[in-house]
C-alpha cells in the first residue's frame, strides 16, 4: 500500500482500463452492483476537506498521501442484486424479496473483489495505491458529492504514482505484524481449533 505519491495526473485512459478490469470481478448473477465516485486533480480536495480538516493536516502522519492525483470512492448497491434476483430465471431463490433475504451481503463481497482487483491492476500497472477506511466526515462527503444513501461506502482508495522516496511516509502502524502461515489459515476436512486459540 502507497502512503507516499507524486501529484503528476494519470495518463489518460488510464483509469478507464483499471475499472473495465475490476469489472471482471466475480458478481453474483452478474448483478455487478457496484460504482466509484473519481474524485481527480483539485477535486480531490472535497474529500479531504471532509475527510482530514486542515486544523488536523499538520500532525497527519502521511502528508504526501495527500498529494494522490486520484482518489476513488468504491459503492455498494444492495438494490442491484434484489432486483437481479427477482428476476425470472433467478426468482426460485427468493433473494429478490430484500436485503434482508440473503445469508450474506454479496453486493459488499462483490464490490470489494472489484475493488481488490483495480489494486492489483494499479500495482501491475506501475501506480501505487492504497484502499483505506472513512471514519470521519461521511455524511458530510455524501452531501457534496450527492452519494444516494442506499449505497454502502466501502472505504476510499488514493491512486497515483509513487513517490520517488516512498520510504519516506514510513509504514503503517501493523505493518510489523507476522503473516499467518498457511497451515494456521487452513483447516483440512473439518475445523479444527489452533493451539491456543479455543474454539469460537
Amino acid at each position: 500500500m502507497t502512503r507516499s505519491f507524486r501529484t503528476d495526473p494519470l495518463p489518460a485512459g488510464l483509469l478507464q482500463d483499471l475499472v473495465d478490469l475490476a469489472g471482471r470481478a466475480p458478481s453474483a448473477g452478474k448483478s455487478q452492483g457496484w460504482h466509484l465516485v473519481a474524485l481527480e486533480g483539485v477535486d480531490t480536495a472535497s474529500f479531504w476537506d471532509a475527510t482530514l480538516p486542515p486544523e488536523r493536516r499538520a500532525t497527519f502522519r502521511w502528508p504526501r498521501l495527500l498529494a494522490a492525483p486520484v482518489i476513488l470512492l468504491p459503492l455498494a448497491e444492495p438494490q442491484a442484486y434484489v432486483d437481479r434476483y427477482a428476476e425470472p430465471d433467478k426468482v426460485r431463490s427468493g433473494l429478490g424479496e430484500s436485503p434482508a433475504a440473503w445469508p450474506a451481503p454479496y453486493w459488499t463481497i462483490d464490490a470489494s473483489m472489484a475493488v481488490m482487483t483495480l489494486l492489483l491492476a494499479a500495482e501491475d500497472a506501475g501506480l501505487g495505491a492504497l484502499f483505506f477506511g472513512v471514519f470521519r466526515g461521511e455524511a458530510e462527503l455524501r452531501t457534496e458529492l450527492g452519494i444516494p444513501d442506499d449505497l454502502e461506502l466501502l472505504g476510499a482508495i488514493a491512486l497515483g504514482f509513487p513517490a520517488d522516496d516512498p520510504d519516506a511516509a514510513g509504514t503503517g502502524r501493523s505493518a510489523g505484524r507476522p503473516r499467518r502461515p498457511a497451515d494456521d489459515i487452513i483447516h483440512r476436512s473439518r475445523w479444527s481449533p489452533r493451539p491456543g486459540a479455543g474454539d469460537p
